[in-house]
């Protein structure tokens, strides 16, 4: 059932004044100008006056409960960002001038519902679960960060909350296989999520470029799974002394590390669901334990392209009994209901070509490949639900028959979702690209890596979870709703950062405030205090777009101010060179490298001049590869050739790649000159090579006028 619809909320509601509530929510500017909580409450309305906290303000709490962990929670973190110290005691009596944090006896222990009363006189968070009196803490946090950080006294304005939310799994999922990132990182990344009252960290440990996690009973899969050369020839020229070859770049995780992880995050009502993928995505174990595999000449390395990877495990009985410890030991370690395992992007073609799985077929009367993957998957979860465990996998895995208590996560829009719901399976929404956070954010103004759309913190806060095909009780198998952090194209802790927020503050309300409380406008009029408190917390967001500024000159453009050609497979990559210090990022379609500089001015220009790098084409497109056209160079290197009017018209400049082959970061070619033109035209810009690797991608272009001209 959706949560938030329990007894504790009838109660709390009890002698809340209805109209001043509705008059505090539809008024919005003036009523609520002071107020900006993320996400929006359920209930709210304002009272006079304000409670003034101070450092001598005594926070108090139900004794011999864990209304005690949620009250030192809550004096920690005012002393973190509001350099406030506050003291936590025991409730001894009349909680005049203070802070009490209240566990109400007989209400249900899973529900996160809350109330939070303010006052001149007193605070009072009370919940009937601790899960609950936590969110209640989280909101009082942000009643008092709505000003400026180390104000001696806080003005709390008067109001009274009832809150609880819209659904039960309200996650984040971190791809920590694609980049590793420090336990230090992913223990602050909790914390930020605890902050927006998101409740399930989906950690996505496993896929063809990495293995992460510690298990005792198979050491290679992390001496060997976990560690790749990145792709391109300045890694590969990147010799670590110590071996003699490239160096490896990679990590993983201990079981300790992932125990104190995981506790940490139950502390804050975070579930950490674990994902182990399976039967594709397997390239890393594969090359660690060989005999997993499909083929006779399985991988030697573990691989650094992007992409879909032929490798699936075999279907003997010895796999599965691999896998069945694997998931033994993540049992161990990660108490979560459910267990994710992947099940995405499995392409058959390894079994199809395979004697023996196809003899298994026969035997156990399977009649295709897909029907083959519902026997994988059913197996396992068999053997989690016998451990008192539930599977979870990406749509895929209802393709040949869902396995009969799986839930499904729907990532290839939202047909997957309604599918399981209609089939009374749980479901979980995540569609790409509009939860896919690793598509970027604002635009041309902002050029930072990611795939080619733009999903912006308006598109995330537009999603509706709740498809509108779906009644009744298939509502109800929607567990909630989970954007997607993959991190192919967020290379450092820093950019997971900038990609994650704002957007997650976006997510947070859709997935816990009422459907009838979501107003992107008064969102907006929020969101700068929450902003603000990402500076006081050290998080390094993402500009708003209104925040950039998104002008294109007359005369020169970067790449991600320029149009494709086309819109085949856009993404915007990240230099591989230099190693050690600031990255070119480059917009451009890898099927078909072409850019157009629309209404070119050509009147007074006298040359054209480009700045290039390369990127290596490290993408697994299986057959697609064939279809990227190879314009055959004039000259040894290669050429960038300049066409008027379109990509076929008249050639205006050719300049000559020469300077660039050998540096594998940005080069500045020569420029080439050109006549001037009358009137504005479009440019096409497009390379000739040999090859598809390297890709040849702009970085600018100039057109090049007079002084005079130009003053």
């Amino acid at each position: 059932m959706l949560v938030g619809a329990g007894a504790l909320i009838a109660l709390m509601l009890t002698g809340c004044d209805a109209s001043s509530t509705r008059t505090a929510t539809t008024n919005g500017g003036a009523a609520q100008s002071k107020i900006s909580i993320i996400p929006a409450p359920r209930e709210m309305s304002r009272g006079q006056g304000a409670f003034a906290l101070t450092s001598s303000t005594p926070v108090v709490f139900t004794a011999g409960s864990d209304a005690q962990r949620v009250a030192g929670y809550f004096t920690e973190l005012v002393q973190r960002t509001q350099g406030l110290s506050l003291r936590a005691e025991p409730a001894s009596g009349a909680s005049e001038n203070a802070i009490s944090f209240k566990l109400l006896a007989g209400e249900a222990a899973a529900d996160e519902g809350y109330s939070l009363d303010v006052s001149p006189r007193a605070i009072t968070v009370s919940a009937g679960s601790s899960r609950g009196l936590f969110y209640g803490a989280v909101t009082l946090w942000q009643l008092l960060t709505a000003g400026a950080p180390h104000a001696a006294t806080v003005a709390i304005p008067a109001v009274k909350i009832v809150d609880a939310p819209r659904f039960r799994w309200r996650g984040l999922m971190l791809d920590s296989a694609r980049h590793y990132q420090s336990p230090q990182f992913v223990r602050q990344f909790i914390d930020w999520m605890a902050l927006h009252k998101l409740n399930v960290l989906h950690w996505h440990l496993t896929d063809d470029q990495a293995w992460r996690l510690e298990i005792k009973k198979y050491p290679r899969l992390t001496s060997v799974g976990a560690w790749r050369v990145p792709a391109g020839p300045a890694a590969a020229a990147d010799i670590d002394p110590s071996t003699g070859k490239p160096r490896l770049y990679g990590g993983f995780y201990t079981q300790d590390q992932v125990r104190e992880l995981v506790a940490y995050a139950a502390q804050r009502n975070i579930t950490v669901v674990p994902e182990i993928e399976m039967p594709g995505h397997a390239t890393a174990p594969v090359v660690a334990y060989p005999q997993l595999g499909v083929t006779d000449h399985p991988p030697t390395a573990v691989p650094a392209d992007w992409g879909i990877y032929p490798t699936l495990y075999n279907v003997d009985d010895s796999t599965f009994a691999f896998l069945e410890d694997v998931l033994t030991e993540v049992m161990a370690l990660f108490p979560s209901d459910y267990i994710h395992v992947g099940g995405d992007e499995a392409a058959k073609g390894q079994w199809q070509a395979s004697k023996s799985v196809q003899a298994k077929m026969r035997a156990l009367g399977i009649k295709d490949e897909h029907a083959l993957q519902s026997y994988f998957i059913q197996r396992i979860e068999k053997f989690l639900n016998a451990h008192g465990r539930k599977l979870i996998g990406w749509d895929e895995i209802l393709e040949g028959g869902l396995a009969p208590n799986a839930a499904v996560m729907s990532w290839r829009g939202i047909d997957g979702a309604i599918a399981a719901a209609t089939a009374g399976h749980d479901t979980v929404l995540s569609p790409q690209p509009g939860l896919y956070l690793d598509n970027r954010q604002n635009g041309p103004a902002d050029p930072s890596p990611g795939r080619g759309w733009v999903v912006s913190v308006e598109d995330i806060y537009r999603f509706d979870p709740a498809p509108a095909s779906l009644q009744g009780q298939q509502l109800q198998h929607i567990l909630g709703v989970q954007a997607n952090l993959f991190t192919e194209h967020m290379r450092t802790e820093q950019r997971v950062e900038y990609m994650t927020f704002p957007r997650a503050a976006a997510l947070a309300e859709v997935a816990w405030s009422p459907a009838g409380k979501l107003d992107w406008q008064d969102f907006q009029g929020r969101l700068p205090a929450q902003l603000a408190r990402y500076d006081t917390l050290g998080i390094h967001y993402a500009p708003l777009a209104t925040d950039l500024n998104a002008s294109t000159s007359a005369t020169r453009r970067n790449s991600h101010q320029l149009d494709m050609c086309s819109n085949k497979l856009v993404l915007s990559l990240t230099d591989d060179a230099p190693l050690t210090a600031e990255r070119a990022v480059f917009l451009v379609d890898i099927m078909n490298p072409c850019w157009i500089f629309k209404g070119a001015d050509l009147s007074q220009a006298t040359a054209l001049a480009a700045s290039v790098g390369q990127v290596p084409f490290n993408f697994q497109i299986g057959d697609d590869v064939k279809a990227i056209a190879l314009p055959q160079p004039k000259t040894p290197r290669g050429e960038l050739e300049v066409r008027i009017d379109s990509c076929e018209g008249e050639l205006l400049a050719s300049l000559p790649l020469a300077p660039a082959v050998s540096n594998l970061a940005v080069t500045a070619l020569p420029p080439a000159a050109i006549a001037a033109r009358e009137g504005k035209h479009d440019l096409c810009f497009t390379f000739t090579r040999a090859s598809v690797d390297p890709i040849w991608v702009i970085d600018t272009v100039e057109l090049v006028r007079p002084a005079a001209a130009a003053e």
